[in-house]
């Protein structure tokens, strides 16, 4: 058992958040628990897992909404999974600067190619201040004008 699992508090569609997470990442993940108020009755809470990862979920109320100081950093190996996980996670959302993004529940995201990392931390400062101000024009990620800037002379 993981010894710390993010806790999600949504206002009465944490099942359908559930769904539409595993819909996503569908490796490693599946929709563990949904707990009921009595035998048939709504769903209050529930736990799943994306990629290994488990969350648990709440139908807590309209008391607290998702806000940017929290959000799950994804890191992704290529361009297409930069594009589809953003189309996906978009959807019904909004698109943000540098690879931020809030879901159709409020949820925000970080979707970054881990390419970025190594060319933000190179030891040219004027190579990874390329990259910066490349990426601060950017929605989504885009690895080949990453690097494009990194490569410029």
């Amino acid at each position: 058992m993981q010894k710390i699992r993010p806790f999600l508090w949504f206002d009465g569609n944490a099942e359908e958040a559930m769904k539409f997470y595993v819909s996503i990442f569908k490796k490693k993940s599946k929709i563990i628990s949904i707990q009921r108020q009595g035998k048939n009755g709504p769903v209050f809470g529930g736990t799943f897992q994306l990629l290994g990862q488990e969350f648990y979920v709440l139908n807590g109320g309209p008391q607290f909404k998702f806000n940017e100081s929290i959000s799950f950093f994804v890191n992704c190996d290529t361009q297409k999974e930069v594009d589809t996980l953003w189309a996906k996670l978009c959807e019904g959302g909004s698109p943000s600067r540098c690879g931020w993004l809030k879901d159709k529940f409020g949820l925000s995201w970080q979707i970054i190619p881990s390419i970025l990392g190594k060319y933000l931390g190179d030891k040219d400062p004027v190579k990874a201040n390329r990259v910066m101000n490349a990426m601060l024009k950017m929605d989504k990620i885009d690895i080949k004008a990453l690097k494009v800037a990194y490569n410029a002379k």
